[in-house]
């Protein structure tokens, strides 16, 4: 059964925190009011009335001063607007020719419009991505998310070779930086060497290519895997 049939209809609104409370959770541990509230970019007096509603509805378990947590039918609302956030961007890439740093902002604004119907079919007819444009990976129909933990390139040692895997999406200006060094999903990358007290990293892209540096705050923003050899 698919995540869409096992969950209700939501608001914008009410899916936009449950999207929230599940990557804090995914970041590590129950999502506070204040954390939410930077996420949203609003003022955590307002989140307070809005986490007794969710927990009201049996979308959250939440604990003063322990922060909130999804139930199960909020993990699967969630999934389900991640999801269509995810095909949405893929599908403004890939049929329709959209730059990776455009697609998250209009994604935000279709997701809570689109049908599963619609999603579903998007997914279709650009082959059922397993990622979106930045690496992320897509919820199938039924709700399973690849949720392996990545290392940020800033923790990789020098010496060590990598392959890019995902790229935080939410800053437009960061991302056309990261495709003009040519640091995008796919790509391997050694680690050259890394400056002491928060220096530069410097990286090579391939053999014979130049070597390249990027602070550590932005290495923060890119999730890497190992490469054997």
């Amino acid at each position: 059964m698919t995540i869409g049939a096992t969950t209700p209809a939501l608001t914008g609104p009410v899916e936009d925190y449950l999207k929230v409370i599940f990557e804090l959770e995914m970041s590590g541990g129950a999502a506070g009011t204040n954390e939410i509230a930077a996420a949203l970019r609003i003022a955590p007096a307002s989140v307070s009335g809005m986490v007794r509603r969710l927990a009201e509805q049996g979308l959250i378990e939440h604990e003063r001063y322990r922060g909130a947590r999804l139930t199960e039918l909020g993990r699967r609302a969630a999934l389900r607007t991640i999801r269509r956030h995810r095909v949405i961007e893929a599908y403004l890439t890939t049929a329709l020719g959209y730059p990776w740093d455009m697609v998250h902002d209009e994604a935000e604004r279709l997701e809570h419009a689109a049908s599963d119907e619609l999603v579903d079919r998007m997914a279709v007819a650009i082959g059922e991505p397993a990622t979106d444009p930045h690496g992320a990976p897509i919820p199938t129909r039924d709700g399973v998310l690849d949720e392996r933990a990545l290392a940020t390139l800033a923790e990789v040692e020098p010496g060590a070779r990598v392959r890019i895997e995902r790229v935080s999406d939410e800053n437009p200006q960061r991302l056309r930086y990261l495709a003009e060094l040519g640091i995008t999903p796919g790509t391997r990358v050694d680690v050259v060497a890394r400056a002491p007290f928060e220096g530069p990293i410097t990286l090579r892209l391939g053999a014979g290519e130049p070597e390249r540096a990027i602070g550590p705050a932005l290495a923060r923003q890119i999730f890497v895997a190992p490469v054997a050899g």
